[in-house]
């Protein structure tokens, strides 16, 4: 679906007798245009979707609550299988308040099972842009689906083309793996400038940055073009936090300095993301991980890495350090890690697709062994235990989708790193949206230290899957350049895997 103007729903969408809003109160009759950082929707069911978005007139105002009046706002919403609202199929109100930065998250159901829908709002007089989104097939159902999953979009590095590039697909879905945005100070050099211009700390900042990210047209664009998944990594946050410890002091502030602190950026996280009441976030926790079923040819498991992680070994970094394989080390937690495994073994569906943040496979960087003490080489032991654990109850089919690092990799996953022995399930890494800016195409990144490791590539860029029951078709999607605006997209690998065989394969 092309993009469409606001305009013409107000002159077109509302000509068919179905399509008629309900009058809005008085409440924001003063207000200027209100949805100005679009609409999303996520986490999609067989009989319904998140839909989201939020008022906000003046999105950048510094006390982080765009423009708006302490007042309650009533919020007419309506979901129709045309994108002309000519067959509305749901409609509802409800309130945006203040307190919550007049967000609206609207849990609809009653749809019918993998259907797509269009959905939009209206609040004060004004109608928003128009989304796109559909449900997931129904249990029985092997229907194909097409998703695109990315993750580290920095603002300042560079212009958003590869959201555009997504919304252009239509996909079925999107993930977003983290690092939805950053929480540094902005730069003076760089293609774009951050608001607020220090680095962010409290609630209102929070709101504000997530505000700007959102006024980019490309990200617009690529929410209102699919549901979307999104777990966090640390940037929403803070850079390398693990649980509640720091990576370094600066800001300055201890744990209950840092706890107010995480508590702000998770309670803004929930806020602008379409996700579902169970996230709400208490305090300084909120529940991320979670499954979602495709139908019973996928599953979704999501998972949060930065919760209830152990600090990194040895003071993180890249390094040789004996404590990163430590038995009772935990990257996920227990409760998490039971979960994912409880998980796995129901066997749900054909596809278990496991999204996440940081890279799984082993990866040394040296010949003395050196790794990453922030990815999984830090907690060698709840890799092994998840490795075993799936390949133990019989799962066959696992693909871990990863983002964090700004690069592409795909890599078999190894039951033994060391002997090489025996592929146990597939990693699906990422690049960035811009993070780390344009890259280079002519870098090597692969070494005879990882041969499990088979694609390396450092441009910015998504991934797209083409999932049936028999195998999943992956392209390495690439822009060329992030800091001039509107490049075409180009596929430089493809992949397949194949159902009840891990691995890699040339199509």
């Amino acid at each position: 679906m092309p993009p469409l103007h606001r305009r013409t729903f107000i002159l077109g969408g509302l000509a068919g007798a179905g399509a008629t809003f309900l009058t809005s109160g008085a409440a924001g009759a003063a207000l200027g245009y209100p949805f100005t950082l679009g609409v999303a929707s996520g986490d999609p069911a067989p009989d319904g979707v998140v839909l989201w978005t939020r008022l906000a007139p003046s999105p950048l105002n510094a006390d982080g609550q765009g423009g708006m009046s302490t007042a309650a706002v009533s919020v007419e919403w309506q979901v129709a299988s045309d994108e002309y609202f000519t067959q509305l199929v749901r409609t509802g109100t409800v309130t945006a308040a203040y307190a919550s930065a007049h967000t609206v998250h609207v849990e609809v159901t009653g749809l019918q099972a993998g259907a797509e829908y269009f959905y939009r709002f209206r609040a004060a007089g004004y109608i928003s842009p128009v989304g796109r989104t559909r449900t997931t097939p129904a249990v029985g159902s092997n229907s194909p689906f097409t998703m695109l999953f990315t993750s580290c979009s920095h603002y300042e590095s560079g212009y958003f083309t590869a959201y555009r590039r997504m919304a252009e697909e239509q996909p079925d879905v999107m993930l977003h793996l983290g690092d939805y945005l950053y929480e540094g100070t902005a730069s003076t050099t760089a293609v774009r400038k951050h608001a607020p211009t220090s680095e962010i700390t409290s609630l209102a900042n929070y709101r504000v940055r997530h505000a700007q990210y959102k006024t980019d047209p490309d990200l617009q664009a690529a929410h209102a073009a699919a549901p979307w998944l999104v777990i966090w990594d640390d940037h929403e946050v803070e850079n390398n936090y693990a649980n509640l410890t720091r990576a370094d002091n600066s800001p300055a502030g201890d744990v209950t300095w840092f706890k107010a602190r995480r508590a702000a950026a998770y309670k803004a996280y929930y806020e602008h993301m379409p996700l579902r009441a169970s996230s709400v976030p208490v305090n300084e926790n909120m529940q991320l991980y979670r499954r979602l079923r495709w139908g019973s040819l996928a599953t979704f498991h999501l998972l949060d890495t930065r919760q209830y992680r152990d600090d990194q070994a040895c003071g993180d970094g890249t390094k040789v350090c004996a404590d990163a394989k430590l038995p009772n080390r935990t990257l996920t937690g227990a409760a998490q890690e039971s979960w994912l495994l409880d998980g796995l073994g129901q066997h749900l569906g054909t596809w278990d697709i496991i999204g996440q943040q940081v890279f799984f496979a082993q990866k040394l960087a040296d010949a003395a062994g050196a790794t990453s003490m922030d990815a999984w080489d830090g907690y060698v032991a709840n890799r092994d235990r998840l490795q075993q654990g799936w390949d133990a109850r019989g799962v066959r089919s696992a693909v871990v989708l990863t983002g964090d690092v700004h690069r592409s990799w795909a890599s078999n996953l190894m039951l033994d790193y060391a002997s090489q022995n025996r592929i146990v399930g597939t990693e699906l890494v990422s690049t960035s949206v811009t993070s780390s800016g344009d890259g280079n195409a002519a870098e090597t990144g692969l070494s005879s230290l990882n041969p499990h490791v088979k694609f390396y590539k450092n441009l910015r860029g998504y991934v797209r899957a083409n999932v049936d029951s028999t195998r999943m078709a992956v392209d390495f999607r690439f822009v060329d350049k992030v800091t001039v605006r509107d490049y075409p997209v180009h596929t430089v690998q493809s992949y397949a895997i194949e159902a009840g065989n891990p691995g890699l394969v040339n199509p």
